[in-house]
């Protein structure tokens, strides 16, 4: 027996905005939400081989790099592509301590949660 991420939750200052702007990333839609808290997901919903988000309201600040981020892949595009669209949708490059030469972008979503666009694209 084994277990399988269904949910991945991000405190945030803003879930309305980062909602729309996960949504946006992923192609997700807005499947619930309780108490503040905004949850996305794919059209299928809760319990499909791709996790929801649930984006909830917090306002205890971010002080350091948090332990675990996000990779995304792009499925439509090349990586130069994506990238261009991550940009016009709000993410900001985000410095780590890259040497330059990863096969990989750095960025921030609009609260500066950092995560990842990946080289290798994935079929849709």
């Amino acid at each position: 027996m084994s277990c399988r991420i269904s949910e991945l939750v991000l405190n945030c200052a803003n879930p309305e905005l980062l909602a729309r702007f996960w949504s946006e990333v992923l192609g997700y839609v807005e499947l619930d939400r309780e108490d503040g808290a905004i949850e996305i997901g794919p059209e299928a919903g809760f319990g499909g081989l791709q996790p929801t988000i649930i984006l909830s309201p917090s306002s205890n600040p971010r002080v350091w790099r948090l332990p675990l981020h996000i990779d995304v892949s792009p499925v439509d595009r090349d990586q130069d592509a994506e990238l261009e669209r991550l940009l016009a949708l709000g993410a900001r490059p985000a410095d780590v301590g890259q040497a330059g030469d990863e096969q990989w972008h750095v960025l921030q979503d609009p609260e500066g949660n950092e995560f990842c666009l990946l080289r290798r694209r994935l079929e849709p």
